[in-house]
């Protein structure tokens, strides 16, 4: 496998590692948390000057820990798409230039591929056909791993993503920002079955309800009614067990259909991507459902779960080894399906 300096600026994380077969050589991540905190939110121009300022700093720091020069670096990748414009293309200039300057190929790579390769990190004996769960802030998806490059949508959020979920609910229980952390660290103090909330279904046309898709936007107002209701009789809001219904109900409706989507599709392994695949309960909720059901469920590292460049570094270097390049005029893009990954290269 080809040794990759990948760069990741997608949202809010400005992040640059070099991968050599699924091994992580280095690995630079400065987060933008304490910048955006007083928002409550990523604002997209404060995110692109951030990157920036750190750009340089971060890509000289990746090859001085990896302790490699680029005579050593078989190619250069960045995130093109899906991600803040302004973000995506501090990082696709900074791995542009430094294409042309080094004479390497160049790779745009998509960001939820990167999420499906973070897994391969730590299992680098992973194999295709398996089925990705990719949850995170902007994505909830059950993706067909066919193989490296080819997709097939299988199951979807219809409204908001898992991880855009927890921040909204967060927000509403005035616990910060990111939610997902605040969520997870505040329900170990509550009871999931203090409240029952609806896990989201999604009705077809012709009766009943899709197996795979997701709504989590009934979730999010049901804990808005019962927050609402709780002020109006001057009541204590019971914080925590409210946030550990609410993360117990995300889980159960991720799980049930993560389960039934791999049985159905007659797939043995379950990867786990994404922010949310951070989260201890949808973790608990998923090793128990597989090992009744005879699957094997993977999760990444839980410093590859959020935004790093390590898992775009990996799944440049398998596109490399394949003989996929970007060519230079490759534009970023703030929306570009899973399953149009091929019109990168």
């Amino acid at each position: 496998m080809p040794t990759v300096l990948a760069i990741e600026t997608s949202c809010d994380e400005t992040a640059v590692a070099i991968v050599k077969n699924r091994e992580v050589k280095s690995s630079i991540i400065s987060s933008q948390i304490p910048v955006h905190l007083q928002y409550g939110g990523v604002v997209p121009e404060v995110a692109s000057r951030a990157h920036l300022e750190i750009i340089n700093s971060s890509i000289t720091q990746a090859l001085e820990q990896a302790q490699l020069n680029w005579n050593q670096i078989d190619g250069v990748a960045a995130t093109c798409a899906p991600g803040l414009v302004g973000a995506l293309l501090v990082g696709m200039t900074a791995g542009k230039t430094l294409a042309v300057v080094h004479e390497k190929p160049f790779l745009g790579v998509h960001h939820l591929e990167g999420h499906i390769y973070a897994t391969y990190l730590s299992e680098p004996t992973l194999e295709p056909p398996f089925l990705s769960l990719l949850v995170s802030g902007g994505h909830t998806s059950l993706i067909h791993v066919q193989k490296c490059g080819v997709y097939k949508t299988l199951g979807e959020t219809r409204d908001d993503a898992a991880g855009e979920a927890f921040d909204k609910v967060a927000r509403l229980l005035k616990l910060g920002y990111p939610g997902g952390p605040a969520i997870d660290r505040i329900s170990s103090q509550g009871n999931p079955k203090a409240f029952v909330f609806p896990e989201g279904r999604v009705s077809l046309p012709s009766g009943g309800y899709h197996p795979y898709d997701a709504s989590f936007s009934g979730l999010k107002t049901a804990v808005l009614r019962l927050v609402q209701q709780i002020d109006n009789t001057g009541g204590k809001l019971p914080v925590a067990d409210i946030a550990a219904s609410f993360q117990a109900t995300v889980a159960s409706a991720l799980t049930k259909r993560a389960v039934k989507c791999a049985l159905d599709h007659e797939l043995h392994t379950i990867a786990v991507g994404g922010g949310v695949a951070a989260n201890s309960a949808l973790r608990a909720a998923l090793q128990t459902a597989c090992a009744e059901n005879n699957l094997k469920v993977l999760f990444p590292p839980l410093k590859y779960c959020t935004d790093n460049a390590a898992m775009i570094g990996c799944a440049a270097s398998e596109h490399l080894a394949a003989g996929h390049t970007s060519k230079l005029d490759l534009g970023v893009q703030s929306r570009l399906a899973l399953t149009e990954v091929m019109k990168l290269y």
